[in-house]
């Protein structure tokens, strides 16, 4: 025992590294029963997932406690400390900084959360979880049309929410602005053309436009910006081929592909039942006449 107390009070660095590592491991140790915990107790997943980042960075704030008070001596130098750690691992950690400042803005600020859909650094995907280091992502597009998943599980470093724009797809208003295009044949009954279009729109879309106009209201009233049309539009113009049809329209943001595919359908069927009154066109070449070539032949004859 006199060997080891000697051996104490001989290195006193390497027992106060040695008491903090006790501390470290501890808090990590209680943080992971935390977190074991609510996760058994607590039934609704947004309650526990919410719950269980708090217990992680309130651990992580104990842990930069405990750091100062154990290599300062005082817990009067805290921000004494905080400078001098600052500016010695800026330039080394500045990343690793960033992600850790990212995970507080986005859990304070509420950029986004897990769940919904997003754009950042060119990456779109749905938010299926996010610490504090990386965001995580589940990839939608690349190689794949529309807004289907790719497959691919993408982690994207917090630090990003500070280094350009962040779309939300689904933050106050889970519906997004879609259009496409139509060509008529000239000749075609345009009235009737447009009842189609219209009536199938105004049919198809009467549920997502009643959900937007109480959510869009929700976001006039919370930021600067005027009111929106929602119901469905159709504008029209007259090209070198066809007349076009443009239609716009409001839908949920998850649908976005299956409800276009659901209006050209319904609109097609119904073109086909006007007996030719309404066509589609194409890209394709007429020819309207042939001029005709007059070939005059003469017989050479010997001289």
């Amino acid at each position: 025992m006199e060997d080891i107390k000697h051996w104490l009070e001989a290195y006193p660095i390497l027992v106060n590294i040695a008491k903090y590592l006790v501390w470290v491991i501890l808090i990590f140790l209680l943080i992971a029963w935390v977190r074991r915990l609510l996760k058994k107790r607590l039934p609704d997943n947004a309650l526990r997932y919410k719950s269980q980042k708090s217990i992680e960075i309130i651990g992580y704030f104990l842990v930069v406690l405990i750091t100062i008070t154990y290599f300062t001596g005082n817990i009067k130098d805290f921000g004494l400390a905080i400078g001098l750690l600052t500016a010695g691992i800026t330039i080394t950690l500045q990343e690793l900084i960033l992600s850790i400042a990212g995970s507080f803005y986005i859990f304070f600020v509420r950029v986004y959360k897990p769940g919904d859909r997003i754009e950042i650094n060119g990456i779109k995907g749905d938010v299926i979880d996010i610490d504090s280091i990386y965001t995580t992502m589940m990839e939608i597009g690349q190689w794949v049309s529309s807004d289907n998943y790719s497959g691919r599980i993408v982690k994207l470093s917090n630090a990003f929410v500070f280094k350009g724009p962040v779309y939300n797809y689904s933050q106050d208003f889970p519906f997004v602005w879609d259009e496409f295009n139509l060509p008529i044949r000239y000749g075609s009954n345009i009235e009737l053309a447009k009842e189609i279009v219209i009536s199938v729109a105004q049919e198809k879309l009467s549920e997502y436009v009643t959900e937007s106009i109480s959510k869009w209201k929700g976001v006039v009233d919370k930021y600067y910006i005027e009111d929106a049309q929602v119901n469905p539009s159709l504008a029209i113009t007259m090209t070198d081929n066809w007349v076009q049809f443009n239609l716009r329209y409001i839908v949920d943001y998850k649908k976005r592909r299956y409800t276009k595919h659901i209006l050209n359908e319904e609109i097609g069927k119904r073109i086909e039942q006007t007996n030719g009154k309404v066509k589609l066109a194409s890209a394709t070449f007429e020819i309207v006449n042939i001029p005709t070539v007059n070939i005059k032949y003469s017989k050479a004859t010997d001289t």
